[in-house]
């Protein structure tokens, strides 16, 4: 554990964006604890912010963009991976048009304006997020496949597979990220083919690309006539030279034998930094990209705000199948007894989905005047069970959920398929179908021993507690 970080100054860089094109100047600024990274929009009414993280990705065409408030940012990769490699928590990010200069293709010349400006230790420790089980993420498809595994450090093995000579299969293994990537990752550059220059260009992509900031490996013949049209397509093609000895456009010299493979490793720093905490964990990636890179992080989030959550409201241990007992229940929900109708929590992905379970006795205060002779669960009862399960789920995608309420405004397509009776099991799955404006619809099942009982969609609103 040590203490967050940001920079002491300002500190300024310009040039052009690689997909945009634009003339962009880049100015990190030092930010208060807790800040984490802040895109500023300083070209727009207002400077709107950009927060980056996980939930603001909107695009990962050959980058990563993010969005917030409809102010976009293209391309942050690199910014983050300068800013995470040197294991800076908090800065702006101010930035005068759409996209962040790329400068030479890497993230060094950001590297070495924020060691310019100096690294000042804040006075908030810095959570870390240690990796305590193996989370998988792989796309079939593509052959991809990244996952993270418990570790001492932060390190990443990766590993790319291209079929030209030029690149072939590359490899890289680190050991900790923190001390390794100034020297070993920082200066690799982006990269692509020449035969995806012109579908890249026709996409509005790389309108800013050349080879000063690109690494452009040649993977198919070029002859004669072919060599105006290439000219065409880059603003610094040397006339002389075309194809290099080492099968680059324009004989680019490269800085490692395995740049390829170690600019990847560098978009995934920067990818993984939209966790917003530092990781503890091994990472292996065999032929990963932006998109395998947020599938993974998403998963790292869920699991980290799971455990987050289970940190916060179960003070007690549980046993390994309930992630919230009947007191942490009562540390969310502002129900009690005899009106709480869930007993246990036993799995919950934040905004997504929730398993709960009560148990039905025949102690429960409404068999007493509902059926007393064959007594049946009012049906009433089990939405309300639904319900609030549904509330619970809904409160902990709240970052205050303690603070909060949830009340529902109404209930469409109720259907119950079979009594419940005193000695079953009800299980509620439900799942958040839209959350917006604190405006909530969820979609609810209750079973029994596998058969579906009753099922409803239901509608909320989330109030604070005091306005209530």
């Amino acid at each position: 554990m040590r203490n967050q970080r940001t920079i002491k100054k300002p500190v300024s860089v310009s040039g052009k964006g690689l997909h945009t094109g634009v003339k962009s100047k880049l100015t990190f600024k030092p930010a208060p604890e807790n800040t984490g990274y802040v895109f500023v929009r300083t070209d727009l009414e207002g400077h709107p912010e950009i927060v980056a993280d996980i939930d603001h990705v909107v695009d990962i065409s050959r980058g990563t963009t993010i969005e917030q408030n409809k102010n976009r940012m293209h391309t942050v990769e690199h910014v983050l991976a300068a800013l995470a490699g040197l294991n800076i928590n908090n800065c702006y990010i101010e930035v005068d048009n759409i996209e962040p200069p790329v400068l030479d293709g890497s993230a060094i010349e950001f590297v070495k304006a924020l060691k310019e400006a100096g690294i000042k230790e804040q006075n908030i420790p810095q959570p870390v997020l240690t990796v305590d089980k193996i989370i998988r993420y792989g796309d079939q498809e593509n052959e991809s496949e990244i996952h993270i595994l418990p570790a001492e450090t932060f390190s990443i093995t990766c590993m790319v597979d291209y079929n030209i000579p030029e690149l072939g299969a590359q490899y890289s293994a680190s050991y900790d990220i923190y001390e390794e990537f100034i020297e070993h990752y920082a200066p690799a550059r982006t990269f692509c083919f020449l035969s995806e220059v012109e579908y890249l260009k026709e996409a509005g992509l790389i309108k800013g690309g050349d080879t000063s900031n690109a690494l452009v490996f040649v993977d198919k013949i070029i002859n004669d006539s072919e060599i105006q049209r290439i000219k065409g397509l880059f603003d610094d093609i040397n006339e002389d030279v075309i194809l290099g000895d080492n099968g680059l456009l324009n004989n680019t010299q490269l800085r490692f034998k395995n740049e390829a493979v170690r600019h990847k490793v560098l978009d995934l720093v920067g990818d993984l930094a939209l966790l917003g905490v530092p990781i503890q964990g091994h990472i292996l990636a065999a032929r990963s990209g932006h998109k395998h890179n947020i599938e993974l992080v998403k998963k790292i989030k869920q699991e980290y705000d799971k455990k987050t959550i289970q940190e916060k409201f179960q003070k007690e241990p549980v046993e390994k199948k309930t992630f919230l007992d009947i007191k942490g229940i009562h540390n969310i929900m502002p129900h009690r007894y005899p009106f709480l109708l869930i007993d246990r929590i036993v799995d919950l992905e934040p905004k997504k989905r929730v398993h709960a379970y009560k148990n039905v006795s025949i102690n429960e205060e409404f068999f007493q005047g509902h059926f007393p002779g064959d007594p049946v669960m009012p049906g009433v009862l089990i939405v309300e069970a639904m319900a609030q399960a549904g509330g619970l789920l809904v409160l902990n995608s709240e970052p205050n959920a303690e603070e909060k309420l949830v009340f529902f405004t109404g209930i469409d397509n109720v259907r119950f398929r079979k009594p419940v009776v005193p000695g079953d099991q009800l299980h509620f799955k439900v799942e958040l179908l839209k959350y917006r404006l604190k405006m909530v619809k969820i979609a609810a099942k209750a079973y029994v021993d596998g058969d579906l009982v009753c099922e409803a969609d239901l509608m909320a609103s989330v109030v604070d507690r005091d306005r209530a």
